[in-house]
C-alpha cells in the first residue's frame, strides 16, 4: 500500500481527517496532545512514514499559504458571490491552520504569468482555480508542474486527472426547464454570456437536452460577460421580439436581476407575462422585486469543500484524483407562475 493510501487508512480508522493525521505526525501545535499520541501509535503499528513534502507543508516550512487568483474584473462585481466564496475558503483553511492570500492580475497582465510566479517562488503551498474553461491552460501548467491544486469547475477532461469540484448545472437546468413546461411555457429563452466558461456549457445542454422533443423553442441572448451595456441590449431585444419568451432561465442571478429590472421598464409583469429563473440563489435575490426564484449552489459549503480538498492533497500528493459534483436545490420564489393565457 502506498503512502496516501496508508494516510486515508490510518485516518479513516482513526476516525479523523487525512489532514489531521498528517499535522499530528508533524507535531503542530493545534493538535492536542491526546490525538498526537494516538496517530503517532496506529502509524508506528502500519510502519507509516510521512512523505517529506507534506509533512513541510504542516510544519510550517511550507509558505503556510494556500492562493487564489483575482483572473478577471469581474470578481468584486458579482453581489455577494465572491464573498461567500472567498469566506468559505478562508473559513476551511483556517481550520488547518492555512491562511489563504489573494492576489490580483495586472492590467494587461496575463493570469497565467501569475500563477508561474506563485510556483516559481513557492509564495504559496497549493491553487484553488475557479471559472475554468474546457481547455484551461492553468491546469494544464499546474498538472506538468507537480503543483497542488482543484479547480472549482471542471474542463473538457474526462476523467480528470485532477481534483474538482462543480455544481450540478446541467441537472438543475434541466429542472428548471420541465417545471416551466408543465407550468404552459412553450417560448423559453436564456439570458449567457459570450466567455466559454466551462459551467455556461453544462447548464446550456442541460436545458437543450430537457427542451429536446417537447416542441418548445428557444431564444439565447448573450453578451460579454461584464459589458452591461451590451447585455441590457440583448436582454430587452429578446423581450420585445415579436415571439418573445414567456419564461426566460438565466445563467446566473446577476443576469436574471438585470431581466427583472428591464421587463419592468418595458411594462411587463412577472411573472404575469414572464417567468424568470436565476442560479446561485445570492443574497440580493431574495430581496427583489418580485423575488427572484433561483437554484441554490451552497457557495459557502462548496468552498469549504473545496479547502479540504486541497488540504488533502498537499498532504497526500500521490493520491487518486477526487471528484465532486453537487446539486443545486431549486428556490421557489415569486419570478415564476403559469404561462400567460
Amino acid at each position: 500500500m502506498d503512502g496516501a493510501s496508508t494516510l486515508k487508512a490510518l485516518a479513516r480508522d482513526l476516525g479523523v481527517s487525512a489532514a489531521t493525521v498528517s499535522r499530528a505526525l508533524a507535531g503542530h501545535p493545534r493538535i492536542s496532545r491526546e490525538t498526537r499520541e494516538k496517530v503517532e501509535a496506529a502509524a508506528q503499528a502500519a510502519g507509516y512514514v510521512p512523505n517529506r513534502a507534506a509533512r513541510a507543508l504542516v510544519t510550517g516550512k511550507g509558505s503556510g499559504f494556500v492562493g487564489l487568483v483575482m483572473q478577471d474584473p469581474g470578481y468584486g462585481r458579482e453581489h455577494s458571490y465572491v464573498g461567500e466564496f472567498v469566506q468559505g475558503l478562508g473559513q476551511g483553511l483556517s481550520s488547518h491552520g492555512i491562511d489563504l492570500f489573494l492576489t490580483f492580475v495586472p492590467d494587461g497582465g496575463s493570469e497565467l504569468s501569475v500563477i508561474r510566479n506563485i510556483v516559481g517562488s513557492r509564495r504559496a503551498d497549493g491553487l484553488i482555480l475557479g471559472r475554468t474553461t474546457p481547455d484551461d491552460p492553468r491546469v494544464d501548467y499546474l498538472l506538468a508542474a507537480r503543483f497542488p491544486f482543484v479547480t472549482h469547475g471542471r474542463t473538457a477532461a474526462d476523467p480528470a486527472p485532477f481534483d474538482w469540484l462543480d455544481t450540478d448545472g446541467a441537472t438543475a437546468f434541466a429542472e428548471g426547464a420541465r417545471r416551466l413546461f408543465d407550468l404552459g411555457h412553450r417560448r423559453f429563452g436564456l439570458v449567457s454570456i459570450d466567455e466559454p466558461m466551462a459551467f455556461r456549457t453544462h447548464r446550456t445542454d442541460g436545458l437543450r437536452a430537457a427542451l429536446a422533443g417537447t416542441g418548445a423553442t428557444l431564444t439565447v441572448a448573450t453578451s460579454p460577460r461584464y459589458d452591461t451595456t451590451a447585455r441590457d441590449a440583448a436582454i430587452r431585444a429578446m423581450l420585445t421580439a415579436p415571439d418573445r419568451p414567456t419564461a426566460v432561465m438565466c445563467l446566473f442571478d446577476g443576469l436574471a436581476l438585470a431581466v427583472l429590472d428591464i421587463a419592468a421598464d418595458l411594462g411587463l409583469s412577472v411573472p404575469g407575462d414572464l417567468s424568470v429563473l436565476g442560479f446561485d440563489n445570492i443574497a440580493p435575490a431574495a430581496h427583489a422585486r418580485p423575488a427572484l426564484s433561483t437554484f441554490d449552489s451552497d457557495t459557502l459549503q462548496a468552498a469549504r469543500h473545496l479547502a479540504d480538498m486541497l488540504v488533502a492533497r498537499m498532504s497526500a500528493p500521490s493520491a487518486p484524483p477526487v471528484h465532486r459534483l453537487i446539486p443545486a436545490h431549486f428556490v421557489p420564489r415569486a419570478s415564476h407562475g403559469p404561462a400567460p393565457g
